[in-house]
């Protein structure tokens, strides 16, 4: 499907061994490009509820970033050629790998790159899990990246998040056993909510008003509650399961990356803490530079604080566009 300044472009991969040793059925890279199509490419991924709708799609024809990716923006659509993708697997059932790692998935991206012949990116921008998949292709494909940006992600998941998702992971399969997997996804996505944002947000925001009676509910419970309806209507549970578990075996050595990189980070982020973003930003082989801004949005705040990033991205780009 192509039309003015968007194009889909997919690549059937079939049966594809992957780095932990099992293999992934039928896979299906799926891409869509947006903007100048003669323009510098710029590859752009999110967290794992992002998709390869960067910049349209879903309510009122917006994007998961379409703030930021759009003509005269501060990634802008009239200067670049901006390729995001949707990570695998793409659904569950008996295609379903058991483990894909953020290897596996970069991988998938350089060999959607070759088919298509879209030559290396100028820069790779990736926030959260897409900042880690982004990592992943700058050590172990180093010639199909120029630049890197990361936002909220290291070269490796910090402890504490590491146990909060397991804990998700298994009420996930609690659910799934007792033939409730929505059930399961819900609880687990309230609970995630709890770990991208910060205590100070839901202080401020929430005055822990009685909502029901038998059991009591409060402001914050059905805040929670809403958030895991709207996700477990877009995620499947097998899918969900293999995504969580990437985040946790992702690793990188930083002295193998020498593209050049800025990292952005919130200070406020419990997931991609300060410091593990400082280690990553003095052990980087290459040119390297740590962005901080304040925010009461943690990890989430790469998909709140545009006022915060923008000017800072919008530099990051104009130095790619002058080369």
């Amino acid at each position: 499907m192509s039309q003015d300044g968007i194009k889909d472009i997919t690549l059937e991969r079939g049966s594809v061994a992957l780095e932990r040793g099992c293999d992934i059925a039928n896979d299906t890279v799926r891409g869509r490009l947006y903007g100048n199509m003669d323009g510098p490419l710029l590859i752009v991924l999110g967290g794992i509820s992002a998709t390869r709708f960067v910049a349209d799609g879903g309510k009122l024809n917006r994007g998961w970033w379409s703030r930021l990716v759009r003509k005269g923006g501060p990634i802008d659509l009239n200067k670049f050629k901006v390729l995001s993708v949707d990570f695998a697997p793409e659904k569950g059932g008996i295609d379903c790998p058991d483990t894909i790692t953020t290897a596996d998935q970069a991988k998938r991206i350089v060999d959607l790159l070759q088919a298509e012949n879209l030559g290396p990116a100028r820069a790779m921008i990736g926030s959260s899990y897409g900042g880690m998949c982004s990592l992943a292709l700058a050590q172990n494909h180093s010639e199909w990246v120029e630049n890197l940006c990361i936002i909220g992600a290291a070269h490796r998941p910090y402890p504490i998040g590491v146990g909060w998702r397991g804990i998700q992971r298994r009420i996930v399969r609690l659910g799934i056993d007792a033939g409730q997997p929505e059930t399961g996804l819900r609880l687990a996505r309230e609970l995630a909510m709890t770990t991208y944002r910060t205590p100070e947000e839901f202080a401020d925001r929430f005055a822990l008003n009685e909502t029901s009676t038998n059991p009591f509910s409060f402001d914050i419970c059905d805040y929670l509650g809403s958030r895991g309806d709207v996700f477990a209507k877009s995620m499947d549970a097998q899918r969900f399961l293999a995504l969580s578990e990437s985040v946790d075996l992702h690793r990188v050595e930083p002295e193998n990356i020498t593209t050049p990189t800025l990292l952005m980070t919130a200070i406020s982020d419990q997931l991609a803490p300060l410091p593990d973003m400082r280690e990553l930003r003095d052990r980087l082989a290459g040119p390297s530079e740590l962005f901080t801004f304040t925010s009461l949005y943690g990890h989430d705040a790469f998909l709140k604080e545009y006022d915060a990033m923008s000017p800072r991205l919008e530099s990051f780009c104009k130095g790619l566009h002058t080369r």
